[in-house]
């Protein structure tokens, strides 16, 4: 039966990162309201940035998330490093992939094991989960260690790190400590191309889109921390052109900031949109992979993205092998940074999208300004863009159906919502 008049209200999202809403509204037939509610009070770490010394940001704006800290910490340093006019490179470089490689590990297993899979298989939760599938929850639960134990050697503890600084890290692990890692690593690979495989036999809600991705570029890596911010329609620029491309603004519904491209409207950041503007940069193992579980070099259905994720962590797995393998010491954990008086930006790929981070400071090395854009306040109009086709192509499904395919909808972006209510000020006019 199609439903000509639909309206409802989902007060709280659940499996998502922080507290949002749903409002769907239909009328004659015809989608009249979608909003993404997201109703969590804003944080304000842009303003209270203001006047810290310069080397404080990449601590600070870790708080901002207890799942992808070192995108907070990794965006912070190049940008402080841009404004300085300092390159960090060499053993010291390796070492921050390798640290992104655990994040991105950590977090994108915890969302397909989690808080993504259980929509496909008909449970509330992955806990749920675990009594029919018990084996594969273990094993998802040792792949996510390994990534927390990643990030713990080189942080100092597996969430909110306190080893990076400005420049490097406080301190640099011995080639030993980092071999310790490789035996589980080779284990985690394992793991996660038999989760590939299991996640490519989900039956997948039919939904595509003619997405601009948007993401960085890098001339020849897979990219992590460095690049030019590149879409699949035409977008090519240097970081430090974001603002003048990418538009914020409030909506009454939203305790977050929407972003648009100016004269091109809303637009996907995320593994969709790594994927596609970097699939020849993948390893031709991963590549074969994917299409052996039935992905092209570009994929638009969102609901598949929990496939690509997997295959984005079988890529930082590889990496880190990679990187361990090769590993030498740095002669210092760090280089020096100077106080600098000026502006630096810095957009590194969190793993739920591009992060972007702009920072003004005095000659003193004081905070004037902060800029920071988080990749769910980016995909907010897209998100909301995919509710709308979505129940337009599906009022036909039973109400109960349709509420919970619309909060899946909204689970393939593994939303940050705390991540995206950090701005400065919000002003609503009501009028």
């Amino acid at each position: 039966m199609t439903h000509k008049n639909v309206d409802f209200h989902v007060p709280v999202l659940a499996r998502v990162e922080g507290e949002g809403a749903m409002h769907v509204k239909v009328a004659d037939g015809e989608v009249t309201d979608i909003r993404l509610e997201i109703y969590e009070p804003p944080r304000f770490f842009e303003a209270f940035l203001r006047g810290r010394h310069f080397s404080e940001p990449v601590d600070i704006t870790a708080r901002i998330c207890g799942i992808c800290p070192v995108a907070y910490q990794m965006s912070a340093v190049h940008a402080m490093e841009r404004l300085a006019g300092v390159n960090v490179g060499g053993s010291l470089r390796e070492l921050r992939r390798l640290l992104y490689c655990g994040e991105w590990i950590e977090s994108h297993v915890l969302h397909i094991g989690f808080l993504h899979a259980p929509d496909f298989l008909g449970y509330h939760s992955g806990i749920a989960i675990a009594a029919d599938h018990p084996e594969m929850v273990e094993r998802v639960l040792q792949l996510k260690k390994t990534g927390n134990d990643v990030v713990e050697l080189l942080g100092g503890r597996p969430i909110h790190p306190v080893n990076v600084r400005n420049g490097g890290f406080y301190r640099a692990p011995a080639r030993t400590e980092l071999e310790t890692l490789l035996r589980p690593l080779e284990e985690a690979r394992e793991i996660c191309v038999d989760l590939i495989r299991w996640t490519a036999g989900f039956d997948f809600p039919d939904l595509s889109q003619d997405y601009e991705f948007v993401s960085l570029r890098h001339p020849a890596e897979y990219p992590f921390n460095e690049g030019r911010i590149v879409s699949n329609k035409g977008l090519d620029i240097d970081v430090s052109e974001f603002e003048s491309q990418s538009q914020e603004f409030h909506v009454a519904h939203s305790t977050s900031l929407h972003s648009r491209l100016s004269e091109r409207g809303w637009y996907h950041v995320g593994p969709l949109a790594r994927y596609a503007n970097n699939f020849d940069r993948l390893p031709a193992t991963i590549r074969d992979l994917a299409g052996e579980v039935g992905l092209g070099p570009v994929v638009t259905n969102p609901f598949k993205s929990i496939v690509v994720r997997g295959l984005e962590t079988l890529y930082a797995i590889d990496e880190a092998r990679r990187i361990i393998a090769h590993y030498t010491p740095p002669p210092a954990p760090f280089v020096d940074v100077p106080a600098t008086a000026g502006v630096g930006w810095a957009a590194t790929e969190a793993p739920r999208g591009l992060l972007y981070h702009r920072y003004e400071t005095d000659a003193d090395g004081l905070v004037l300004t902060a800029q920071i854009v988080p990749p769910t306040a980016q995909n907010q109009p897209t998100i909301e863009s995919d509710l709308r086709q979505f129940v337009t192509a599906n009022l036909d499904l039973e109400l109960d159906e349709l509420e919970l395919r619309c909060e899946q909808t909204i689970r393939n972006y593994d939303p940050c919502i705390s991540c995206s209510t950090h701005f400065l000020k919000l002003t609503v006019d009501e009028s």
